[in-house]
């Protein structure tokens, strides 16, 4: 119980910082329009199959829309989500 409390007040606390540096940039918006307007920028998976039956999956951020680099750039943090992580699944042999 404790830790609900914890973090519903640790959210709190980073919707107020989120929404004050919007104002002090004199933008006056709310988290729910932020919400919705970084929904289109996500992270995607591209799964390429090898001639040897592995696979590679390739995780990254797709590339963010003008809005999105001005929200960044705002909350002054990286408009990069993530750098891409590339994982090889080997096939499984059965014989």
């Amino acid at each position: 119980m404790q830790t609900h409390i914890f973090l519903c007040v640790l959210a709190y606390h980073l919707l107020v910082a989120i929404e004050k540096r919007f104002l002090d940039a004199g933008i006056h918006t709310s988290w729910a329009t932020v919400r919705e307007e970084l929904t289109t920028h996500q992270v995607v998976t591209v799964v390429l199959p090898a001639s040897n039956g592995d696979v590679l999956k390739i995780r990254k951020g797709s590339t963010p829309e003008p809005r999105h680099k001005e929200i960044y750039a705002t909350l002054q943090i990286p408009s990069e989500v993530m750098k891409p992580v590339k994982t090889w699944v080997r096939a499984i042999v059965t014989e």
